[in-house]
């Protein structure tokens, strides 16, 4: 027999009593993976091809951008496929979970009006199917190293921790656009802007070797870049990450964690009178 629910008594003001408020949603994990399951399956209901689109989609981009890079530069290799394919689908996991986390407090709307639950809830269960959308290209990408003939090596684990870290940095962007959204509405409308300058300024249609001695700054600032690296090196090489890089990607998913959560939370009492 399960334990009862606790339940959840809005704060007055300021943070709430974290270890209590963290309980709370530890109480209800198994609603937020029931609602990210359904919300999963209604993003894909009544298309012919359904749940599949969870690969085409990525595929079919990579695809494109592959053809547009040729077409400028003139040659390609499998490596640079290879790596193209892998960053993109990883890099999607983040993007999505931005797009659907902006909308998750706006859109339940009614929910959090009508109902006393942990507001965090929304934006993890957005997170959350973004994850599982991600989780079906894992098999694409093997298949392409077979395929391409990329190497195979026992540090290709490496990327279960690596997809935690940017599950973790792809939660605390949710986090944060979603209590953004809540004040500033358009937010949600410059978010492919901004995603798409990121997609840009990050390893993902370039390998980071491949970056011009006068870009090497965006290294130091923008936080995607060790994370991306390290996944390319993993999953394209076959080669264990780098210790320096693990180190920054490490502080950049706490310092968005920490930041977005503490601003997330000091507001979440605001909410219901935003919306």
């Amino acid at each position: 027999m399960s334990a009862p629910i606790e339940v959840f008594l809005p704060f007055k003001g300021g943070l709430p009593p974290l270890r209590k408020y963290a309980s709370q949603l530890y109480s209800r994990r198994q609603f937020m993976a029931a609602f990210a399951r359904s919300e999963l399956r209604r993003q894909n209901y009544g298309s012919a091809f359904g749940q599949i689109w969870l690969i085409l989609n990525p595929l079919l981009l990579s695809a494109v951008y592959f053809l547009l890079i040729v077409i400028i530069s003139g040659h390609a290799d499998k490596a640079r496929y290879g790596h193209l394919t892998a960053s993109l689908f990883i890099f999607y996991l983040v993007t999505d979970a931005i797009v659907a986390g902006a909308k998750s407090i706006t859109s339940g709307g009614r929910l959090v009006l009508n109902s006393a639950f942990p507001r965090l809830m929304l934006p993890i269960s957005a997170t959350v199917v973004s994850l599982f959308k991600f989780l079906p290209t894992l098999f694409v990408l093997i298949i392409f190293h077979l395929i391409l003939g990329l190497p195979f090596a026992w540090s290709m684990l490496w990327a279960i921790p690596l997809i935690g870290l940017f599950f973790l940095f792809a939660l605390g962007c949710a986090i944060f656009f979603a209590c953004i959204n809540v004040y500033f509405r358009d937010a949600q409308n410059l978010i492919p802007y901004l995603t798409r300058t990121l997609l840009y300024l990050s390893p993902v249609l370039y390998e980071a070797s491949a970056l011009n001695a006068h870009l090497q700054f965006l290294k130091n600032i923008n936080p995607m870049y060790p994370l991306l690296n390290m996944w390319s090196t993993v999953m394209v090489h076959a080669q264990v990450p780098v210790f320096h890089e693990l180190i920054q990607a490490l502080l950049w998913t706490s310092l968005v964690l920490i930041v977005s959560t503490y601003l997330f939370l000091s507001r979440e009492r605001e909410f219901a009178v935003r919306i």
